[in-house]
């Protein structure tokens, strides 16, 4: 995962593995998209079937391909605090590439202002127009976790 790999890569797959949970068997999500494993989404049809190994090399590729997409639109992305950088690795997974690229957390971080894209990250608690506790109690693990690594 980038030049922050190995503890980074294992807290990564750790904290969105717990938040996501793991379901072999696709189901619809609080929105009604269908999603298996880990919360993915891309190219899944109800029905769809996945042992536990298959889920875990899923939830590798996903996250690589999401940190990659948020190191492009960050300036210096290698400057982000360890556990920072994992809480916003988790966030881009979870709201994907686009809507992090998009978002304040982004410019917070390209300012340097880590600490003001923490408290940024924490306004993703939504999901079909309505806040959902599971997502304000998963920003506020995140957040925990991005302020520890400013210490």
């Amino acid at each position: 995962m980038g030049r922050k790999t190995g503890t980074v890569g294992a807290a990564a797959i750790a904290l969105v593995g717990a938040w996501e949970g793991l379901r072999l068997t696709a189901y619809r999500d609080v929105v009604g998209v269908p999603t298996v494993c880990y919360g993915e989404t891309y190219g899944v049809k109800l029905g769809d079937k996945y042992t536990k190994a298959e889920c875990d090399a899923m939830l590798m590729r996903s996250l690589r391909k999401h940190e990659a997409g948020m190191r492009k639109c960050l300036k210096n992305p290698d400057a982000i605090p360890g556990k920072s950088y994992v809480a916003f690795v988790s966030l881009t997974y979870n709201i994907g590439v686009g809507a992090f690229c998009r978002s304040t957390a982004r410019k917070r971080l390209n300012r340097g202002d880590v600490r003001g894209a923490c408290n940024a990250a924490k306004w993703f608690n939504k999901a079909g127009g309505r806040t959902i506790k599971g997502l304000v109690n998963r920003r506020a693990a995140e957040h925990r976790l991005c302020l520890e690594g400013l210490k």
